[in-house]
């Protein structure tokens, strides 16, 4: 059970986040800052990081993956531009959090995660949170979401690929905008893709460094 002063210590890391790591870095979009600002990140680690929710660091949530810094979060969210009314593609569901962002700043949300012990244990806190605009899929995200001719306004790709998979840039649609580290196993570049034309123009933002998108479009298992 959460007690009174450790919802008043988390409110007050989340502010202190929101000032020093997204405001104080050049994240100014205010629906991303009012995101970050309302959602408890406390709540998508394991219990013994939650002190630690806060903190400009990514934190291992079980089976090899981790859930992101705030500022990648931010950084990632708002170079996607959304205004409200854009069907979202996630590759990478992890411990839900840039999910739920997602979900708060899109009309809905597909997520594909490749372990199924990951994707039910976001579906319980989104659930637990009353976020209800997420369809979840289990299986390999570098091969894009399974139904037939699905497009999508904004993909979002929060696991390492070598280049972008093919059937996301398919499913993309035309002035669409898509976000992903590219690169290798230890180093990679944040980029975004903007559709036009049926081309993907690319803008290359900073380094980074996930862990990798295993899959028939992404990296082998080993």
């Amino acid at each position: 059970m959460v007690s009174f002063d450790d919802t008043n210590r988390y409110f007050l890391q989340r502010q202190r986040m929101v000032e020093t790591d997204l405001k104080g870095r050049d994240i100014n979009d205010l629906r991303v800052l009012e995101a970050m600002a309302a959602l408890p990140r406390e709540l998508f680690v394991k219990p013994e990081y939650a002190a630690q929710a806060y903190a400009d660091h990514p934190l291992a949530i079980g089976l090899g993956q981790t859930i992101s810094q705030p500022y990648i979060v931010g950084l990632m969210t708002q170079c996607l531009k959304l205004t409200g009314s854009e069907i979202a593609l996630e590759i990478g569901t992890g411990s839900g959090y840039q999910t739920a962002i997602l979900a708060r700043l899109c009309s809905r949300v597909y997520t594909i995660e490749r372990f199924g012990e990951l994707s039910a244990r976001a579906q319980t806190v989104l659930g637990n949170l009353g976020i209800g605009n997420v369809e979840f899929f289990v299986g390999d995200g570098s091969s894009g979401w399974p139904e037939e001719g699905m497009q999508f306004d904004r993909i979002l790709v929060t696991a390492a690929v070598p280049a972008i998979p093919a059937p996301l840039e398919k499913q993309l649609s035309e002035g669409g905008l898509l976000a992903a580290p590219v690169g290798d196993l230890w180093n990679q570049t944040l980029e975004v893709y903007k559709k036009e034309h049926g081309r993907m123009h690319k803008t290359t933002l900073c380094g980074c460094r996930f862990v990798k998108l295993v899959g028939q479009y992404g990296f082998p298992e080993s």
